[in-house]
């Protein structure tokens, strides 16, 4: 079980809301895959009980009886759970298969199982989630013996809203990683590797209690772009003068995510570093002035655009701002694409960005959906160039 286990009451929250998308589908079975706990969370939020290590955790969820989960396990392994057990809860019965992606004939042993528990059940009609990211031997099982749905819409606009257990683990994650950024201004020095510095922000995230997630950031000399990559990159030895911008991705109580981002500076930034900061600082600002119940993720994305071409800045072309939960990247996601609304209590990270090829300027909080706008900033670390 995790370190930090959702309370009883808040799983059976989420498995009555996933009833209730079921039930306004005409759906028997729920299927959905992880095979890490970054994205795909709904593994974790369904179970509290994420994937790991790119091992397939596949679970089939019912609306009348316990949750069959299909993992990594010896042949044979048919394991009977009980579904009010910590490590187990909602989950009666747990089958294994020593199956792995890289070995692409073992794929289908995980399909087999699932297709058995399905038939045990004697579901006709089969919801899936995210079905373009199953694998395609499962798919082509599952349509060739059920009537199929998509329901990752239903389901995506009934989770992303965050209930009142999950918005205080929130607020606990954003000040954790608050702790993290603080002990690597702490610890970051002219001598050590960009490596050293992501292994220590790691080492104090997972003291203060996060399972999973990422440090992305790499020194550079001021006039060159300190960019976001990771621990293979992450080999320069830091000098003085230099500067680092640093992204810590990691989630912590519950399993959410939430992200940070600042850029420090072993000694004096000069006046085009500081200037562009203040630049996504206040494109920052700017899109969190039209987040509001309601609004429209794509007209959002096109405002910011906008925006930063009255500004002479580029436009944007990365994702620069989302939900978050469960997974590290949820919907809805702030770009022209994005159909579903904001609503009152989702959870968006907001990170505004460009790089000019002399700097990479960025800056990363979270904000909550208010009834009116949003939240006051969740992450409480100071919004500047951090001056070491």
């Amino acid at each position: 079980m995790s370190n930090s286990p959702i309370s009883n009451a808040e799983m059976e929250r989420r498995w009555s809301v996933t009833r209730g998308v079921m039930e306004a589908l005409g759906i028997d079975a729920l299927i959905y895959q992880a095979r890490e706990d970054w994205i795909v969370g709904y593994v974790r939020w369904l179970t509290d009980v994420p994937a790991n290590n790119g091992y397939p955790r596949t679970v089939t969820f019912f609306p009348d009886r316990p949750m069959v989960v299909v993992e990594m396990g010896a042949f044979g392994t048919d394991r009977a759970t009980d579904p009010a057990y910590p490590a187990t809860r909602g989950v009666g019965r747990v089958l294994g298969t020593p199956s792995f992606h890289s070995i692409g004939y073992t794929v289908d042993y995980d399909s087999e199982l699932v297709i058995a528990a399905l038939r045990d059940s004697g579901a006709r009609r089969v919801g899936t989630l995210c079905p373009q990211a199953l694998p395609h031997g499962l798919m082509r099982a599952l349509e060739a013996g059920f009537d199929m749905v998509d329901a990752t819409d239903a389901l995506d606009i009934a989770k992303a809203p965050k209930s009142a257990e999950e918005i205080a683990l929130i607020r606990e994650i954003a000040l954790l990683q608050d702790k993290v950024f603080a002990e690597v201004c702490d610890f970051i020095r002219p001598g050590i590797t960009d490596r050293d510095v992501a292994a220590h922000a790691e080492a104090v995230g997972r003291r203060l209690g996060s399972d999973q997630g990422i440090y992305l950031g790499l020194s550079a000399p001021m006039g060159t772009p300190s960019r976001f990559l990771n621990r293979p990159f992450q080999t320069r030895e830091i000098a003085t003068g230099d500067h680092m911008s640093l992204l810590i991705e990691i989630n912590g109580p519950g399993g959410l995510y939430l992200e940070i981002a600042r850029t420090m500076v072993l000694g004096k930034a000069d006046a085009h570093l500081l200037k562009a900061f203040e630049n996504v600082k206040a494109a920052q600002e700017h899109t969190l002035s039209l987040m509001k119940p309601g609004a429209e993720p794509a007209a959002i994305a096109a405002a910011h655009d906008a925006w930063m071409e009255a500004h002479g800045l580029p436009l944007e072309t990365r994702l620069y701002a989302h939900g978050q939960g469960c997974e590290m990247v949820e919907r809805p996601l702030i770009r022209r694409d994005e159909t579903m609304p904001l609503a009152e209590d989702m959870c968006l990270a907001v990170h505004p960005g460009y790089d000019d090829g002399r700097v990479f300027a960025v800056i990363c909080d979270n904000y909550l959906i208010t009834g009116d706008g949003v939240s006051d900033c969740l992450h409480k670390t100071e919004k500047k160039v951090f001056e070491l």
